[in-house]
């Protein structure tokens, strides 16, 4: 399981020396069950350092943390503390509940539907490790304020979509998927589809009953206002369909 967290940086206090502008903030976070059991925790340290004649731009931007943490199908509870260390009376804390789900063997299935601000994929020698890393792609995730406001882009950003598709149907005779891949951005005001596109399963993967989507689109071309994106699947072999949509909103 994936976690991002994100952490305005004129929210963290900055000591100056030798002309080097230094904020450092400690982190630490618990998993537990619904029974308070903790089955995860994690402690870090992130710094942000900055010459001190460009902190000031610097205060207008975020810095991003990621954590990936291995857990059973079930229900949980995440919560986080963040301590400023140049001003220890300076602490935040964040609680949200999380649920892992178990995926059949015979039923098509998917993983979130990850929206990022930078997507590439990585060199064979970082494969699944690293911070930001799922498998062979750098997947920075964009974070929303909470958890009932859409994530933010900007027209000169691109949009870039991440996700997984599991336990796809396999023809018996050919050992192949058969599937159609569909991407979406639907303005949500006008409910008018903008984009739309197709692609085979074939070609993400022919022989694999998983396969990873990744997409870029550049924004430019759309105005300031709401937006949705979809990758619906629709397995032709194992007759199933499934989608997943997140909203986003370009400024």
């Amino acid at each position: 399981m994936p976690i991002t967290l994100q952490i305005k940086n004129s929210n963290v206090t900055f000591t100056t020396k030798d002309g080097v502008s230094r904020g450092v903030v400690n982190i630490l976070g618990k998993v537990s069950t619904i029974t308070h059991k903790t089955v995860q925790t994690f402690e870090d340290t992130v710094e942000v350092t900055q010459p001190a004649e460009l902190l000031q731009k610097m205060l207008d931007k975020q810095s991003v943390y990621w954590q990936a943490l291995p857990l059973r199908p079930g229900a949980y509870r995440l919560d986080i503390g963040i301590k400023d260390v140049n001003n220890p009376d300076h602490v935040g804390i964040y609680s949200q509940s999380i649920n892992v789900p178990k995926y059949d063997d015979e039923k098509l299935a998917t993983s979130s539907l990850i929206l990022g601000d930078m997507m590439e994929r990585v060199p064979s020698q970082t494969i699944g490790a690293g911070k930001f890393i799922i498998g062979n792609t750098y997947i920075r995730p964009r974070v929303s304020q909470n958890l009932a406001t859409p994530v933010k882009f900007t027209r000169s950003q691109k949009l870039n979509c991440w996700m997984q598709v599991y336990n796809l149907g396999i023809d018996d005779k050919t050992k192949s998927n058969s599937a159609t891949v569909t991407y979406e951005i639907r303005d949500t005001t006008t409910d008018k589809v903008l984009l739309e596109s197709q692609e085979a399963s074939e070609k993400l993967g022919a022989h694999s009953d998983q396969l990873t989507m990744d997409r870029s689109v550049a924004l430019a071309g759309l105005q300031p206002g709401k937006y949705k994106v979809t990758i619906k699947i629709n397995d032709t072999i194992s007759k199933q369909e499934i989608a997943q949509s997140v909203p986003f909103v370009v400024e």
